[in-house]
């Protein structure tokens, strides 16, 4: 492995549905363990690590929506959920000796710090890691916009999207066996061939902002360090 990394400082967005493993629902702490190893080795690169988890594990906001509830409540609960997952990958981090700081983006002093930018550039600065929980703060908000959003106010150099498969795809390959991965993409062709890897708002965020969005595995251990490294398969949406 090289020792120098591709880039100084990114931004992992994780899925919650990523923390879950094989369940059903909830936290595998194996798997939070083994995302938190995976983010130590970027850390002992010399790479400073920003990280937005999705809540999707526990709780989806549009899933009251749909039902006929309030879209708003049930954001707020999303959120809520994802201050959950982000407390339980700090606890996994914390285990291997890294510096770790929960912002989140929803006042909850007894449990953890609000988000500022300047708080999260400073923890950044000091070698931290920064998990960026409550999304936007705001309902209507997925966390990919939550990720690329915080990506833009820490400078990050790159957003690093961990998927259930080591790219961006025409198709699900899970359920077309004829879908074709795709090794670099522009923002614009995301956007205009509607390939769902984050959702429109976010791609046009981190266009806007210039930002690459590297799409790799998140199950596979190393991966995040390998893709770093200029190795392992992934897809890179740059306009460069």
């Amino acid at each position: 492995m090289s020792a120098k990394p591709l880039f100084k400082r990114v931004l992992l967005k994780a899925s919650g549905e990523a923390l879950m493993g094989s369940q059903g629902f909830g936290i595998d702490v194996a798997v939070a363990d083994r995302i938190a190893s995976d983010i130590a080795e970027a850390r002992h690169m010399g790479v400073e690590v920003g990280v937005v988890v999705g809540g999707g594990n526990i709780f989806r906001g549009v899933a009251v929506a749909s039902k006929g509830g309030d879209r708003v409540t049930g954001d707020h609960m999303g959120m809520l959920a994802t201050v959950i997952n982000a407390l339980a990958l700090a606890t996994s981090l914390r285990k291997l000796d890294i510096d770790t700081v929960v912002l989140s983006a929803i006042a909850m002093p007894e449990i953890c710090e609000s988000f500022s930018q300047r708080a999260a550039v400073h923890h950044l600065s000091q070698g931290r890691v920064v998990i960026f929980a409550g999304g936007t703060g705001n309902p209507f908000f997925t966390t990919d916009s939550a990720a690329a959003l915080r990506a833009a106010e820490m400078g990050a150099e790159a957003i690093f999207k961990g998927t259930q498969v080591d790219g961006i795809y025409s198709a699900d390959p899970k359920k077309d066996p004829t879908a074709t991965r795709f090794d670099r993409l522009t923002h614009d062709e995301v956007l205009q061939k509607g390939l769902a890897v984050m959702d429109i708002s976010a791609v046009a965020l981190a266009r806007e902002n210039r930002i690459p969005i590297i799409v790799f595995s998140i199950h596979e251990k190393g991966g995040f360090g390998e893709i770093l490294s200029g190795a392992g398969l992934m897809t890179i949406v740059t306009d460069n």
